[in-house]
């Protein structure tokens, strides 16, 4: 019987990157970082790169595989015990960042993110770049840039909304209540990667105040001219 088991944990760890990669990722988000995640709902059709779909009942799922479902956002943790359990028994689960929320007896919280479409998004962090604005973690899907920032509470965000002259409607945030998908997650849309990577190390990666960050994207799309899409 061991003999059986220890060739079942060397299969297991010899299969496609989704068990040590998300699993290890996962662990190190949620233990490391203490950032509250959880394992999103997934996809069915996983093997056919065409024609995969939401593993939810809504057929027209915007977000497909990469939000929370069973279990609901709520349900985010930085447990150890939690995290092993549910990517040993989901090991190509998306991992699904709790955005704003506590991370329980630490008082911390996790990031929150401003998001927008690819194009405007690498146009936007080369503007942030000339600027010499400090950024942290971006994380990028096929089609939108996430800037990971410092949580803000959404009477921040209001105020400093009310003080653009202008606000392009494909800025999104993502603030406490919401959720986006962390790398290596393979969802409906493609691989969640990192645009700009964190640095190496066991501590939380800094991350910019949203204020520094939606000031300057909005003069950038201003100035640029960049009459970023709604999607």
């Amino acid at each position: 019987m061991r003999e059986i088991l220890g060739r079942r944990r060397r299969l297991l760890s010899r299969r496609n990157n989704g068990k040590s990669d998300q699993f290890s990722a996962a662990l190190t988000f949620a233990t490391a970082w203490q950032w509250p995640v959880l394992p999103g709902v997934g996809l069915v059709g996983a093997g056919r790169r065409d024609g995969v779909s939401c593993a939810c009942p809504d057929p027209e799922c915007t977000v497909p595989g990469a939000h929370p479902f069973d279990p609901g956002l709520l349900a985010a943790t930085t447990d150890e015990r939690m995290i092993r359990w549910w990517w040993t028994n989901r090991p190509t689960a998306p991992i699904v960042l709790a955005t704003g929320a506590g991370a329980g007896a630490s008082g911390g919280r996790a990031p929150c993110a401003v998001s927008l479409p690819s194009v405007a998004g690498a146009r936007a962090l080369k503007a942030l770049d000339r600027t010499d604005i400090r950024l942290g973690p971006v994380v990028a899907t096929r089609d939108r840039l996430f800037i990971l920032v410092a949580p803000y509470s959404m009477e921040q965000l209001g105020e400093l909304l009310y003080a653009q002259d202008w606000v392009p409607g494909s800025l999104r945030f993502h603030g406490e209540g919401g959720y986006l998908a962390l790398p290596p997650s393979d969802t409906g849309l493609g691989q969640v990667r990192w645009e700009r990577a964190p640095l190496p190390g066991s501590a939380a990666p800094w991350v910019p105040d949203v204020e520094a960050v939606v000031d300057a994207v909005v003069a950038a799309l201003t100035r640029t001219g960049v009459s970023a899409p709604e999607l």
